[in-house]
């Protein structure tokens, strides 16, 4: 799953505390599922919820959302664009240790597109990033 390791690496590079203090960051994934039909198709579609847990951390957690968010635009834009995504799609818990620090974890629904070709006879699978939104592409290129 590649927006696991895109994420901790965002984390990392965005994040002063999390720089100096890796193993105080934790993933998990929980609620998995895979999407697959009956297309002659071997793709498939990962349907997750990724738990990230930062432990005592000592800084204003409001970077942290802005790092999520920020990463979310990029890697899952629809919970931010649907209205019933957005309720549900970020979801966090704060355990605060003392006035200075707190564990906080964060439950984020993602899901990862996988393309699966047959090409002579093994199989070739790459995640693919998220499609870009048209709307969004034409601000960019006209607004």
């Amino acid at each position: 799953m590649k927006k696991l390791n895109n994420i901790k690496d965002r984390l990392c590079q965005k994040i002063p505390y999390i720089k100096s203090n890796p193993e105080k960051l934790y993933l998990f994934v929980d609620d998995g599922s895979i999407i697959a039909t009956l297309e002659p198709s071997l793709s498939y579609e990962y349907s997750y919820s990724l738990n990230i847990i930062i432990e005592a951390f000592p800084d204003d957690q409001n970077i942290i959302f802005a790092v999520v968010i920020e990463w979310l635009k990029e890697h899952q834009p629809d919970i931010l664009a649907n209205p019933d995504k957005r309720s549900t799609g970020i979801r966090f818990e704060a355990d605060i240790l003392n006035s200075q620090s707190a564990n906080i974890s964060i439950d984020l629904k993602l899901t990862e597109r996988v393309i699966v070709a047959n090409k002579d006879g093994k199989y070739h699978v790459e995640a693919v990033s998220e499609p870009v939104d048209p709307a969004h592409e034409w601000d960019n290129l006209y607004g």
